[in-house]
Order: structure tokens, then sequence, then C-alpha cells
């Protein structure tokens, strides 16, 4: 029999959102009729935009004649949507990021996992705790963790905690980590770094020699001026960070799936000799050999929202989504509960009252006000006590949430 990947059996059994979607489909089963209210998965509600949705049916008609016919793209993505993403969110903003330094992808938790595949297997890695679970358990299928600890920590990993202790901002850590993952707006808490707080980091790793993967998934909910929307708004952050955008929650492509890394070409990395590596180089190499790039059609919608219609189309839904984020956050925050977040992401982080269990305070809302949240521990020991509610729900199924939690008179 083939020997298998041992680092696999480390994993949990399930993935947590999986764990979820059982528990909620069970409760549907049992309680046939009940109107559930799901803000758990980090799925949007709002449709792709008009703009996206004609460009897709224009790609399409181009798939459907010789002449425009587009089968292979090339791996890193089309030149058409690069250069709209260099042009319309960096270059238009003073950044510094040009077209050949972006790789577009089938999505940002493709790339923040599959990124592993060009650092060595004993690379030390730090992580905001709590986290997305992606990070942690690519970590650990690729042999970096460690092994799993009763305190559910991973031996090999550096926590850095995001708690209400110290007002969400991680601290440095006390041991030099080779690599540094940042998600702000953060997933799951919701809060962010302000550019003083952000350069803490990049001034560490331009000073240790480590590299920020930085996730910025959430970047278009950010309207506070001094939270930065990429880390290449800090000096030096081309040196020492990749970041990592999606137009998941963006621009409602969930389904359609794209996002893009950037990579810039002065970023480099040892190898075993000692001698200096192109990490763009690594990537590009990667890409072109595991993956044939995203679809045209949907490359060709990415486009459209970077249009004079599909940024203001873009603008509308994510203002539909920070209403809900300030509807739940208000509401919440009236009736005597701890919450977090909710101002520059569309995550609510909600203390779980009386010292109940994440997982308690899960069962306890979907039993008794049918809304569906994502327990904190799921997302590490840090994230115990906490319980995490989306914003993309509808403005009527947000208000109904936060008014049957607010009637618990908790």
């Amino acid at each position: 029999m083939v020997h298998i990947n041992d680092n696999f059996t480390k994993l949990p059994s399930a993935y947590l959102f999986s764990d979820i979607a059982r528990k909620v489909e069970a409760f549907a089963a049992s309680h046939p009729g009940e109107k559930i209210i799901r803000m758990g998965i980090g799925d949007v509600t709002r449709p792709i935009c008009p703009a996206a949705s004609e460009a897709l049916h224009r790609a399409t008609a181009d798939e459907s004649e010789a002449a425009t016919f587009r089968g292979y793209g090339p791996e890193q993505g089309y030149g058409f949507l690069r250069e709209a993403i260099a042009e319309g969110d960096y270059r238009s903003r003073g950044i510094e990021v040009s077209a050949d330094e972006i790789f577009v992808s089938d999505g940002a938790k493709s790339d923040t996992g599959n990124i592993g595949d060009i650092l060595a297997s004993d690379t030390r890695v730090a992580m905001t705790d709590p986290v997305y679970p992606v990070y942690i358990d690519t970590n650990v299928m690729a042999g970096r963790a460690g092994t799993l600890g009763s305190d559910g920590r991973w031996s090999r990993i550096i926590y850095l905690p995001v708690t209400a202790g110290n007002g969400f901002v991680p601290s440095l850590p006390s041991e030099r980590p080779d690599v540094i993952y940042l998600c702000f707006p953060n997933n799951p808490t919701g809060t962010v770094l302000t550019r003083s707080q952000l350069k803490v980091w990049v001034d560490y790793a331009l000073r240790e020699g480590s590299l920020i993967l930085f996730d910025a998934a959430y970047e278009a909910f950010v309207s506070s001026p001094e939270v930065p929307r990429s880390i290449y708004e800090i000096e030096g952050a081309r040196r020492v960070a990749i970041e990592f955008r999606s137009f998941s929650k963006t621009a409602g492509f969930t389904g359609l799936r794209c996002g893009y890394t950037v990579i810039p070409r002065e970023l480099c990395g040892l190898a075993a000799d000692g001698s200096e590596v192109s990490l763009h180089r690594l990537w590009l190499r990667r890409q072109t050999t595991k993956f044939n790039g995203a679809s045209y059609l949907t490359q060709r919608a990415a486009e459209a929202i970077y249009s004079e219609e599909g940024r203001r189309q873009v603008a509308e839904t994510i203002a539909y989504y920070k209403h809900n984020a300030s509807t739940l956050l208000t509401s919440l925050r009236e009736a005597g509960l701890e919450a977090y977040g909710g101002t520059d992401s569309p995550y609510i982080w909600l203390r779980t009252p009386d010292g109940m269990t994440s997982w308690g305070f899960f069962d306890m809302l979907l039993e008794r006000c049918r809304v569906v949240g994502t327990p904190g521990c799921g997302f590490g020991p840090s994230g115990e006590g906490y319980l995490r509610l989306t914003a993309f729900a509808t403005h009527e199924a947000t208000a109904e949430a936060a008014s049957r939690i607010a009637a618990l008179r908790l």
C-alpha cells in the first residue's frame, strides 16, 4: 500500500465550517419551516454587480466565436486584468506596484494556502491568534506546525494573541519567526491596525529578515483614514511582504472565484547555500507548473469592476454590508453585549456571556434565536469565549437577527 503524508492525520477530523454546516443542517431537518438566519460562513448575499454580469455575457460571446475564442490563458493572469488591478488598486492610490508583480488566481484562500510551496519545510511561522484556519491547517499539512498540545496550540507555531486584553493589536514575538501571517482588517475579530501599528511589523521584518504574508481580503471595507488598505502603503514593505487580495467579499465573487497575489520583484529568500533567490520567480514557477489560471470569463468580469460604473456599483454593495455591520454592532452593544469589529470590516466579534463556551453560545443562539454564528474557538485558542457574526445577510435578516439576540437580555 502507498505511504501517505502523515501530517494530514494530525489535522482535526473536519474543517470548522464543515462542522457548522452539519450542525445547522441537522437542526433545520428537525425544525422544518423555521426561519434560520445564517451569519456564520462568510458567504455573500448580494449578486455580482451589473457591470461584471454584462462583462461575463460578453466574454461568453467571445468564447462562442472562433475569432475571439480563448483557450489556455497565461497562468499569472491576463494582461488586461493585471493592468487594471495595478492602476485601480495601487498606482491610483500612490502605491508602487507593477502589473507583472500581480498573479491572478482563483481566490485568496488558495494562494494563502499554496504560498507555503515555495518556503522551506522547517520554516518557523508566527500567526495571530485567533486566525483564519487555512493558515494553520496548510502549515500542518506541510509539516511545519509540530504537534498539537492539550491547550490547542501547535508546538512549532509562534502564537501572537489578538485579544481584548491587548486592544486586538498583536505584540512583537519574543522569538524570531521566518514568516509572519497578518490579516487586517482581521478575520475573525473584525479589528484593524493603523499605519503606525502596521509600521511596527514592517520595521521588525526589515530588521529581523522575516517575511510578512499580508492578507488584505477585506481592504474594501476600510473607511477610517488612519487605517491602510495595503501593506505597501508602509515604507519598506516591498522588501518584506507578499500581499493577498480577493474579489469574493469586494464584488461578490464567492461563486466565480477570483483573487490575486502581489509579490514585488525585489523580494528575496535564502537558498540552502546562502544565496538570495527571487520569491517572485519561485511563485511564477510554482503557478506555471501547478495552476492553469483563472478562467477568461471570470477575469473579464473582474476587469469590469474597475470601470467607472463597476466601481460605483461595488461601492454600493460594500456600503450595504457596512450598514449591516453597523446595525449589528449598535444593537448588540445596546443590549449590553461586548462586541468588537464591524467598523472597517464585515465581521463582528462577540464575547460570549457569563463565561459560556464558544460552542455553548453557538448552540444557544441556534436553539433560541435561530441565528447561526461561528464559534471563536474554531479560530484558535484565543478565540475561546467569542463568536463571530458576519454582515453578509440582507438588511432585513440582519435587523431581525440583532433583535432576536437582544431579546435574550443576556
